[in-house]
């Protein structure tokens, strides 16, 4: 099948497993997609209905128009799930947009939650409120806080005029706050996981404010499953190449950590955004694979040797840029025999970072380390929601292979009972 994705990845960098085993993991893997693939067609899983909706964009489009226009400051409450990956879509935004000042303030720090808007004009600012479940304890306390701020400023009508809450239908605190204040709300599907939630408008909604291409980034999305449940082979499927891979290492290498060394820094959030998906779906029952963040250049003076020579437990993916997009930007040839650094001559940053990252690849498969090489076509809407769809599809048909649920974190349930418990005794 040829490769109609803005990315190629290639394999051969990791171990094979015994062919017997490969084999099997592949029948799973093969049976998964086509449950999958039913689910897309019956609605199961509504995750997989994202990439090609339309209407939800155009419900949000006057609001968006509205607060571009308006609006000098845009804060998006939310934590985890409800703001990694908008902060992933927004490392997209052209420098040159002319849109408000987005800021994602996703911790609780006190001090640095003040210092951000301490030094807002209430006047410009509007409050994008985002909460899956619309109880998330940090998300409502920071809008409680902010509320009492605005209004203090400019008034209760002035303050309702300015918010807009997502959550999922119900009686939490935030729909109460959105009634109570008549504000605008949006559904956050109930059958759509937070961590999974990028491609809905929890994610694309910020990304528009931004001027990131909404349409572009669920085009991206479409393409992977398109080859996906096209019936072909799954090791043409980059998804199911990938958890097949990562399956087979965990079981016969010792594989315990997935490293993500990227090499574009406008993928840094995506990053972040993956760790969570890898680390919430993956890592229950005793079972999981530890997601490890790593940015090219700056963690080969960090973290490579580690991966080079400490233990063998670690499966690396580098993420190689793109061309250099810039040509004109290169260092010149007498300054580089000037001070003895001919191989810089005529050398761009971009011609600097994708030999590093090609260094870095070469030197891990050299020393025997299972390393994955992914080039990318473009830095764009397109390209990163291939990226995050390619990530949540090879996540689920990993939970499948491992035989865990990828959908739920009751660990992390747990964690939020005892904070609301710890909160109450304090009286």
């Amino acid at each position: 099948m040829p490769n109609t994705l803005p990315f190629t990845i290639d394999f051969a960098g990791c171990p094979a497993d015994p062919s017997s085993d490969r084999s099997a993991l592949l029948d799973q893997t093969r049976q998964a997609l086509d449950r999958l693939h039913g689910w897309q067609a019956d609605g199961t899983l509504p995750l997989l209905n994202l990439p090609a909706a339309r209407d939800d964009l155009a419900a949000l489009a006057p609001v968006v128009a509205r607060w571009r226009q308006e609006a000098g400051d845009v804060l998006v409450l939310g934590i985890g799930g409800s703001s990694l990956g908008a902060q992933a879509l927004l490392e997209l935004r052209d420098p040159a947009d002319q849109g408000p000042r987005i800021h994602t303030p996703d911790n609780v720090d006190p001090v640095s939650f003040r210092r951000l808007i301490d030094g807002l004009d209430w006047t410009g600012t509007r409050l994008l409120a985002v909460s899956k479940s619309g109880g998330t304890v940090e998300t409502v306390a920071q809008l409680l806080l902010i509320l009492d701020r605005m209004e203090a400023a400019i008034g209760r009508d002035q303050t309702a005029a300015r918010l807009v809450v997502i959550a999922e239908p119900g009686n939490s605190p935030l729909r109460q706050i959105a009634n109570d204040y008549g504000v605008e709300t949006f559904d956050h599907d109930p059958d759509v996981g937070g961590r999974f939630s990028v491609l809905s408008l929890v994610g694309l909604m910020p990304a528009m404010l931004g001027g990131v291409d909404a349409v572009a980034v669920r085009e991206g999305a479409a393409a992977v499953l398109e080859q996906a449940f096209a019936g072909g082979d799954p090791t043409g499927i980059p998804a199911a190449m990938g958890a097949v891979v990562a399956a087979g290492l965990m079981r016969h290498h010792g594989v315990s950590q997935a490293v993500q060394f990227g090499y574009v820094d406008r993928l840094a959030r995506f990053g972040e955004w993956w760790r969570q998906l890898v680390g919430e779906s993956l890592g229950k029952q005793g079972i999981g694979l530890a997601p490890v963040f790593a940015r090219g250049a700056t963690d080969q003076h960090s973290q490579l040797q580690l991966y080079l020579d400490g233990p063998r437990d670690k499966l690396v993916t580098v993420i190689e840029p793109p061309a250099e997009q810039n040509p004109a930007w290169r260092i010149r040839p007498e300054a580089a025999a000037r001070y003895g650094v001919d191989y810089l001559s005529g050398r761009s940053l971009g011609d600097l970072i994708a030999a590093e990252a090609r260094a870095t690849a070469s030197s891990l498969i050299a020393e025997g380390r299972p390393t994955i090489c992914m080039r990318l076509d473009a830095v764009d809407a397109r390209t990163i929601g291939a990226l995050m769809m390619n990530a949540m599809l090879e996540t689920i048909l990993l939970a499948d292979l491992l035989a865990v649920d990828p959908f739920d974190q009751p660990a992390v349930e747990k964690g939020k009972i005892l904070t609301r418990e710890y909160l109450a005794a304090l009286g």
